[in-house]
């Protein structure tokens, strides 16, 4: 008699990344291949309360390698932050039968998965998150296609600021983290960065556009994390009032960073990713998100990367300096 398949769910939690999509293609192929079950859970932990479950094949994933967002839907549970909310959802699991569940998602998302496997379900976590502030992992998914929509959206923007002469004041996500905008301001070459880690005044940004001004450039960036402690809207209307040279205009960048087709390197390292967490429930492993750490995807225990929240390199904020003469 054969033994019954192991059977796996699968959720997208919190803020939709680019490259779920294939990370959950990944689980489904994976476990299909190592004959297990993969059930798709819709609308996160929400879905998992009200047990909305269906079975995936091969074929329900194909296609899905170069879509934007998840297939399954995200949602974020006010219901599953109460341990009622929680017991409903071990409840539903054990009566469909799942064996182990992988969620993809961000920090909230992961605090989550750390709850229910303190109540003994088998679990595994994968870094979903744009603003690249998980711990434990060098890299979440969706931060690299994050990264190429901000900089293919200044590369345009410089068209028109240097066919002006105007300076250019590009708000970029990151209420807690300012990786995106860091990392934004190097490979876009800003004049000026600001982030929720530092703060900075409106005379040292007006400082920085007019000394770009006074060397001749023809044109400027400041790039601006939305946590930051000035807001874009009252910064831009600042630098009209000081007169630093340039005329200013405003770019607020919003949700297109989360949106578009995922680039290559965040569709392999969400297969990486997916395959690896499979692999964890199959062989007992459960506690753990899977991790970028040098070149391999390792085990990073769910409460070390709860407890700990990944900071940003200061010395790329110091690059963008550096590089804005």
């Amino acid at each position: 008699m054969n033994a019954k398949p192991y059977t796996i769910g699968v959720l997208t939690s919190g803020g939709d990344s680019p490259g779920m999509n294939p990370c959950i293609r990944a689980i489904v192929r994976a476990g299909l291949a190592r004959n297990a079950r993969v059930v798709g859970i819709g609308n996160g932990y929400e879905g998992l309360i009200n047990g909305e479950f269906r079975p995936l094949g091969a074929r329900d994933v194909g296609g899905i390698l170069l879509r934007g967002g998840t297939m399954l839907q995200t949602r974020r549970s006010q219901a599953f932050r109460e341990p009622r909310g929680q017991r409903e959802a071990i409840r539903r699991m054990n009566e469909y039968g799942m064996d182990g569940l992988i969620v993809i998602g961000g920090d909230g998302s992961l605090a989550g998965a750390l709850a229910l496997h303190k109540q003994g379900v088998n679990v595994v976590g994968i870094p979903g998150s744009i603003d690249n502030d998980i711990w434990g992992t060098n890299i979440s998914i969706g931060v690299d296609t994050a990264m190429n929509t901000i900089m293919d959206a200044v590369d345009k923007l410089r068209d028109t600021a240097s066919s002006h002469g105007r300076a250019f004041l590009v708000e970029t996500m990151g209420r807690g983290s300012g990786y995106l905008a860091v990392m934004a301001g190097i490979v876009s070459g800003a004049e000026i960065v600001l982030i929720p880690e530092t703060d900075v005044t409106i005379q040292d940004v007006a400082n920085a556009v007019e000394s770009a001004y006074k060397r001749g450039k023809t044109h400027a960036f400041i790039i601006n994390a939305e946590g930051s402690n000035i807001k874009t809207t009252e910064l831009a209307g600042a630098l009209e009032d000081l007169d630093v040279g340039f005329r200013t205009r405003v770019t607020i960048l919003g949700h297109i960073q989360r949106g578009g087709s995922p680039t290559a390197y965040d569709r392999l390292l969400a297969s990486r990713m997916g395959i690896k967490a499979v692999d964890a429930l199959l062989n007992g492993t459960t506690g753990v998100m899977t991790g970028l750490q040098g070149r391999g995807i390792e085990y990073v225990p769910l409460e070390e990367v709860v407890d700990t929240r990944r900071e940003i390199n200061m010395e790329y904020f110091e690059m963008v300096s550096l590089l804005a003469r």
